[in-house]
């Protein structure tokens, strides 16, 4: 008899609440959460672009200020039935998609999961949870996670690199864009794969057989209380048949390898948004 998989979870990594009206996002998240039948689950950013944040004349300087009060007004729509029909889940999961300690201490005042997984950050955030008087055992993480599967690693390397050279300047870029800082160099193909960092840490993008993910995986979340793990289907634009292998390994191979390494331990370890 085949397995049952439970629904599949819908949501945001990130929206930038500081850019929207609380009660118009709280009324949309809770039209999606309706039709989803109560699957939805939202990330919330205060972002890192100064154009973005002029063209809605908000202020980028107070962003973190900002964000926090906009996250608990869209809760409190939510609980007061602020906006009319309200989401079915009570409460909606929300995340913090923040990979700082001030934002991680938000995250936790606030009592939402942390939407970036670091044994550092980690530590920011339960601070958080204990000055917004929230229960520690409540802590849940997730993250975004810089890895694509293939059956072969090394041949996927030379196919994957341009993209990921063109991916990584697109966002470097954009980060210093109206801020007077000079341009960072550009970033070409031969700078990819990495060195392997020291201290173990995450490379820019890893590259590996579902074997050796699962292995790495539990060694950079073991200790943490993940909730999910999310992957990306491509990465700007690589060749279809390494994507749907990708979607393939992660939603098919990985799953059961996590659950043997005692990795992500939670009942839907692997969500694959798609990618840029």
């Amino acid at each position: 008899m085949p397995a049952v998989r439970p629904p599949a979870r819908i949501g945001t990594a990130v929206v930038l609440p500081n850019l929207h009206k609380p009660a118009q996002l709280a009324e949309d998240a809770a039209v999606v959460d309706l039709i989803s039948g109560g699957r939805l689950e939202i990330g919330f950013g205060a972002g890192y672009r100064v154009p973005e944040y002029d063209l809605f004349d908000a202020d980028f300087s107070s962003r973190f200020k900002q964000v926090e009060r906009n996250i608990a007004e869209v809760r409190r729509l939510w609980e007061e039935g602020g906006v009319t029909p309200g989401p079915i889940q009570s409460p909606v999961p929300l995340w913090g998609g923040f990979y700082g300690p001030r934002g991680a201490r938000i995250a936790g005042r606030l009592g939402i999961g942390l939407l970036h997984i670091s044994h550092e950050m980690y530590g920011h955030y339960r601070e958080g949870l204990f000055e917004g008087g929230h229960d520690p055992e409540l802590a849940r993480v997730s993250d975004l996670l810089p890895v694509i599967l293939a059956d072969d690693p090394e041949a996927a390397w030379p196919r994957v690199a341009p993209h990921l050279a063109h991916q990584m300047n697109t966002y470097r870029q954009a980060s210093v864009e109206g801020t007077g800082r000079p341009r960072p160099p550009l970033l070409s193909p031969g700078d990819f794969p990495e060195t392997p960092k020291a201290d173990g840490s995450w490379s820019t993008l890893e590259i590996l057989t579902p074997e050796d993910a699962a292995v790495r995986i539990h060694e950079r979340t073991s200790g943490l209380p993940v909730k999910h793990l999310i992957f990306w289907a491509s990465i700007a634009g690589m060749p279809d048949d390494l994507v749907v292998r990708n979607i393939e390994l992660v939603s098919e191979r990985l799953p059961a390898l996590l659950a043997e390494s005692g990795a992500a331990a939670g009942p839907r370890p692997a969500k694959v948004p798609a990618g840029g």
